[in-house]
This record gives C-alpha cells, structure tokens and sequence, in this order.
C-alpha cells in the first residue's frame, strides 16, 4: 500500500481510515438501527462536503484568467488533442511580465486556407490567359534556333510530288532569320518573330508540352501556325495543294524553298492531316512531319486549312507514284516473308527486299488501319467498298482490282541520310468508314506489330492524350466544333483499336519492341 504524497488525498485517507471500522462496528451494534442510520447519514454528509470544498479550490488554482478559452486552460497530458477552430488559425500565446510566454513545451499549430486548385484542362476548359512579352533576337538562346540542314530544292518539283517538309537543324549559313516568342516556349532563337498584338495559335497553358511531342515539335508547330507568310507558290499537284513561303529573307526577288522554310498549304477536306499527326506522336512512331491548321488571308473563302512542313530532305519522287521506293504489291508481300534488315540481317539479292527496314511496314500498316488510309497501300481500293468521291473511282483505278500483284504502291517515301525508315506522307484519313467496310487488306501480311503503338492502344488512355494533344491546335480544336466534334473522331478511332487488338489476337500476331 502507498501512501498518498498529496495534502487532499492524505486527509481524505485518514478519513476513510477511521469510518470505516466505526460504520462496521456501528451496523454490528446493538444500538436501535434508526439511531445508526443517522449517525451514518450525518458522516457521509460531512465527508461530501469536504470532497466539493477540494473540488472547488482545485478549480480556482487550475482555471486561470477569465476570456482565455476552454483550450488554453487544460492540462496537455489529461487532453492530448487540442480543439482546433475551423476558421483557419490559433492565436499565438501571450507575453507574461517577465518577456516569456505561457507553457513553452506547447506546440501551436496554424492550419493554411483551404486553396484551390488549379483548372485541369482536359476539353474546352480554358484557364486564365497570361500575358505575353515579346523578347528581342538578341536576347535569344541557341536552343531554340531551328534552321535548315541541307541544300535547298526545286521547290516546284518538291510540290508537284505533294512531298511536305519540315526544318532541322544543322548548319546556320544564309541570311538573318527573325526570332519568334510565344506561350509555352522557352526563350531561344527561332526563325519568326510573333507579332505582339496577337495569341499563338498553339496554346500551351502548363510547363511543359505533352511528352510525346518534342521540343523540336512544338517550335515546328509554332512556325507553322504563326510564322509570318512572304507569299504562295503554285504546286503542280492534283489535289491543289500549294506552297506556303514563310517571311525569311528580305528582297523584291521571289522567295523559294529550301534554306527558306515552307509548308505545304492543302485543302479543308485534308483537315484529318492534324489528326494523323497527333496520333503518329502519341502511338509512339513518329513517321509524320509536323502538321497544324491555320486560316490564311491569302485564302479568299478564309476556311482553315492544314500546313505541313516541307522537307528538303526527302528523296526525290517519280510522278506516277510520288514513291522513292519501287515497289508492287506482289513484291511487297515476298518482301514481308524475307523479313529484310530484321535482326541486322542483310537480305540476299533474289529476296527482292528494299532498303526499308521490315518493322517500317507493321507501323504503317497499323498507322493507315487506324485513320483507314488506302493510298499508300490499295491505292485502287481493292480492300473496301469506296464511294465515288474516293481518288480511285474518279481516276478509275477501281477495275484493275484482278491484277494486285502488280498494282504499285504510293507514297512510300524515305529520308536521303535515313533510307531504312519511311516517312509518312499524304495522311489524309477517313472517319465514315462503318466497321462492316474497314479495308483489312491493309493488314495483309503482317505478322508483328510495334509494341509501343499496341500498347497505348490497350492502356484505356488513347482518348486522354488525343484531347490533351489536340487542344493544343486552337484552330483545328475551333474547326472540328471543340471538344464535341473532337469526341466523335475519338469514338471511331477507339472503336478501331479495339477492332485491331482483337484482329492481333485472332491472328496469333506477334507484339515486339521496334526501336531500330
């Protein structure tokens, strides 16, 4: 048994200590149980009101000064949550006389102000615009300069294969270029100079740029939607296309591609271009030049239209098939079976194999699925039901469908410094193809297919990155009728995809990892 160390409990010990023994003897006495019972009564009501005396003075000592607050008067050990108000801060303690502060092992908290968050842009969303400066030329960095890399070309036989191009980078002889500032790009030298009244056409409202798209992208893109135009050139094309001069060198001489950049200015039906070129980024195969839509005063009807960057470093191209590769479809399928280039592996001369490499044709034949494609490879539309607005019925190409083998695929162009890899060109998709009309001839031999591309086709997110990465053409966006049309484009291009995964599986297709 301890003894108590304090004077209330002592007291209240000695108490108990001398009661009880006398209740006992009293109850066990002889005495008449009514005398008892007050004897009894009386001591518990001494006793009870002793104990209150206890309470009451205890309550003085501990309860400080009045108007403190319930919080600041209890006991840290006996109450270890301290009630927090809600409207966002705990006053600080008070300064006694001598300079310090009142309980200086109490932690006090401040609670911050609910904050919101900011806007996600997932659609037509359209968070707060932040203005723009323009930045001298002087001022500007080497990281962002974009100049031509090779020597310039006919620009009117560059036009007349319908071949656009883009800029690289490289050496920097010529005239002076002129810079060009706008949202979402770092400060750089750059071939144009935004002119300061008026937004960019390629918004960019985070930090950074969707990461499938590059840097070298973004500057294209922006040099395309809002790079200041010296004037158009006639294409010899048959689909009236045009080129676009870009401003790059003074002079009352008539500009021309090459060291000049320039875009390759089509019609409003060929607006799926920009489609094509956000969904060859994000599929992970980058095979498209970079491609934005845009409205031009030199344009009477004023209609957007898509500009594709022109690319001096394209093979040249025969007029028949604007191909730089020669290629039947019965060749093209021998070529599919000797898997040319594959694995490093140099094919013999009697496999009929081309410089390209085999998993170029699986991207291809994937990419042109998708968007339903026919030109490159059923250039006669020999897979499909075509209307007569499609290219083969009006040049009558329809009825040579008896002789495939040798039928001549379009548009397989390749790089000069690069020709293992092709480039896709004339990306002009079809969203109105129901799904009991899909060419499936364009899937003919194929027998594996890029592991990045099927696997963002699996990931469910395919129509997040497409509005993420299409909101950034505000003209294109604007055109389609914003995210409601845009929407719609999704929903064919996802119902393909299913379409395609299920095809691979059926098929027994293999799915490898094409990074050669």
């Amino acid at each position: 048994m301890t003894c108590p160390d304090k004077p209330g409990q002592l007291i209240n010990w000695f108490l108990c200590s001398l009661c009880v023994p006398r209740a006992r003897k009293l109850w066990s006495s002889r005495r008449p149980r009514t005398r008892r019972n007050l004897l009894l009564g009386t001591a518990c009501a001494i006793y009870l009101g002793f104990l209150v005396s206890q309470v009451g003075r205890a309550s003085v000592q501990h309860g400080g000064p009045a108007g403190k607050g319930p919080h600041l008067g209890r006991d840290p050990a006996e109450v270890p949550f301290p009630e927090i108000p809600l409207d966002g801060t705990l006053a600080p303690p008070e300064p006694q006389g001598n300079g310090s502060t009142l309980q200086p092992n109490v932690v006090y908290i401040t609670l911050r102000s609910k904050r919101s968050k900011p806007a996600n842009i997932r659609g037509t969303v359209k968070p707060k615009r932040r203005k723009k400066y323009a930045v001298a030329p002087s001022a500007l960095g080497p990281e962002a300069w974009v100049g031509p890399s090779l020597q310039p070309r006919d620009a009117a036989g560059a036009a007349d294969a319908e071949v656009p191009g883009h800029v690289q980078r490289g050496n920097l002889g010529g005239p002076p270029w002129r810079g060009i500032q706008g949202p979402g790009m770092r400060g750089g030298r750059s071939d144009f100079q935004l002119p300061q009244a008026r937004e960019s056409n390629i918004r960019i409202y985070s930090e950074s740029a969707p990461s499938w798209l590059s840097k070298e992208d973004i500057g294209r893109m922006r040099l395309l939607a809002d790079g200041a135009v010296a004037g158009l050139q006639p294409a010899r094309s048959r689909s009236g296309a045009r080129l676009l001069v870009l401003e790059g060198t003074p002079g009352p001489s008539a500009p021309a591609c090459g060291p000049i950049p320039c875009g390759l200015l089509k019609q409003p039906v060929d607006m799926s271009e920009v489609f094509a070129f956000h969904l060859d980024r994000i599929l992970g195969l980058n095979r498209t030049l970079p491609t934005v839509s845009r409205k031009s005063q030199f344009i009477p009807d004023g209609r957007p239209r898509p500009v594709i960057l022109w690319d001096p470093s394209l093979c040249p191209t025969s007029n028949e098939t604007h191909s730089s590769v020669k290629l039947t479809w019965g060749t093209y399928q021998q070529s599919l079976k000797q898997k040319c280039w594959q694995n490093g592996r140099v094919p013999r001369p009697e496999w009929g194999c081309t410089d390209v490499h085999h998993h170029e044709w699986s991207k291809m034949a994937l990419f042109d699925f998708l968007l339903q494609i026919y030109n490159r490879l059923d250039a006669h539309c020999c897979g499909f039901r075509p209307r007569k607005e499609d290219a083969c019925v009006q040049s009558g190409r329809r009825p040579r469908c008896d002789k495939q083998d040798s039928v001549a695929l379009q548009h397989i162009v390749q790089r000069k410094q690069d020709p293992r890899h092709l480039v896709f060109i004339d990306n002009k998709g079809f969203f109105d193809r129901s799904e009991d009309n899909l060419n499936f001839k364009l899937l003919e031999g194929i027998k594996e297919f890029p592991e990045s591309a099927v696997s963002v086709l699996k990931s469910q997110h395919l129509r997040q990155k497409l509005l993420q990465s299409l909101f950034l053409d505000k003209v294109y966006w604007e055109s389609q009728g914003g995210r409601q049309g845009i929407e719609k484009l999704i929903d064919v291009v996802e119902q393909r995809a299913r379409i395609l995964l299920t095809y691979i599986t059926a098929h027994g297709a293999k799915v490898l990892p094409m990074n050669e």
